[in-house]
């Protein structure tokens, strides 16, 4: 097989290669991008503005052209740091969560050749919360370990005993899924367990919500650290999108093509633990954002991973700024945990994927 055959299509599991119109592909790529991250300055800039708090538009924009240098507000600190401190890093991290857990989604379907994989469903995102808890409630490593880091070192022990459970059971990327439901439930029991042994009163409450995906502590500092490692994760993936492209052929075409299997397979999981394990720790375990978003990326731009990537970053961080939009405000002042309303909007939309792609056959 000859890297041409990478270049002018991508084979469907279990059907001929498919071509990709350069032209027309091209085309509609670049409008997707355009479109996407338009979309996403204007979602932003709308969502902004929504709140519980008696705040007008104008009030909203004067908090940040005045932290941007641009006139004075005339508002209290109380109502600046609503806009400033609240309103305005929630919302970016939202994007940056809807663009870190799509784009997991989307690679780790790819590496595993299987449309259900995402870091929630392999239980990533459970160990993650379950490394995290551990920090938070029984403070583990005296303070020297971070919440940050006390995730990612639960999302990397949770994906190593999923891989395990899986190798043990003859591989293959169905017993990978039947492992990650199991893992998903393990660490999801022990993150409980802790909660309910450990934990007192407000705690419990604290971290059960939080554990449904919330982003109502969200400050500044969980948007750089969430944003640098986010960057570098999305850097990571696009320079390895040709290897992608090759892995869907299967690891020995893959292997044929010159790319290194294990090595790229390592580095591309690691990087999306890490990605999982940063957003985790900031807003809990967020499920089918990964899950959704790449099949619906992939019916607008189609599967080449260089314009897959591109796509599924914006689509998700569109969509997960009105997601906690829509959390904060439909029943204010009371929120919604994120997680509850992606699985409200995630598990019709996953039914249609399913019906379309069922359809297509």
């Amino acid at each position: 097989m000859s890297t041409g055959a990478v270049e002018s299509g991508v084979r469907v599991s279990g059907g001929p290669a498919v071509p990709a119109p350069r032209h027309e592909s091209a085309t509609v790529f670049a409008a997707v991008v355009v479109v996407g991250v338009a979309l996403l300055v204007v979602s932003v800039a709308v969502t902004v503005t929504f709140g519980p708090a008696d705040l007008s538009v104008r009030d909203v924009y004067a908090v940040i052209g005045a932290h941007w240098g641009i006139g004075s507000s005339g508002l209290t600190a109380l109502q600046d740091g609503i806009v400033w401190q609240l309103r305005l890093p929630r919302t970016l991290l939202a994007a940056v969560c809807g663009a870190g857990l799509a784009l997991c989604g989307a690679i780790m379907q790819s590496l595993l050749r299987n449309p259900l994989a995402d870091p929630f469903v392999l239980g990533i995102s459970s160990g993650a919360s379950t490394g995290a808890v551990l920090v938070a409630i029984l403070g583990i490593g005296g303070g020297a370990v971070s919440l940050s880091m006390g995730a990612f070192g639960g999302a990397v022990l949770a994906f190593a005993t999923v891989i395990a459970l899986a190798a043990g059971a003859g591989g293959g990327t169905a017993r990978v899924i039947l492992a990650g439901v199991a893992g998903t439930q393990l660490f999801s029991a022990v993150t409980s367990f802790i909660v309910m042994s450990s934990a007192n009163a407000e705690q419990t409450r604290g971290v059960l919500f939080w554990l449904l995906g919330s982003l109502s502590g969200a400050d500044w500092t969980d948007v750089m650290v969430c944003g640098a490692i986010t960057s570098f994760g999305i850097i990571v993936c696009l320079l390895m999108s040709s290897s992608l492209d090759a892995f869907t052929f299967g690891n020995s075409a893959a292997s044929s093509l010159g790319v290194s299997v294990r090595r790229v397979r390592f580095l591309l999981l690691t990087v999306t633990a890490l990605i999982t394990a940063s957003l985790v720790s900031a807003a809990g375990a967020i499920g089918f954002v990964g899950l959704v978003l790449p099949h619906a990326a992939r019916l607008l731009v189609g599967p080449r991973h260089g314009r897959l990537l591109p796509a599924t970053i914006l689509v998700g961080a569109v969509f997960m700024v009105w997601v906690d939009a829509v959390a904060r405000t439909l029943f204010a002042p009371q929120e919604i945990p994120v997680g509850v309303v992606t699985a409200l909007v995630g598990v019709p939309a996953f039914a249609l994927i399913l019906f379309r792609m069922r359809g297509s056959q």
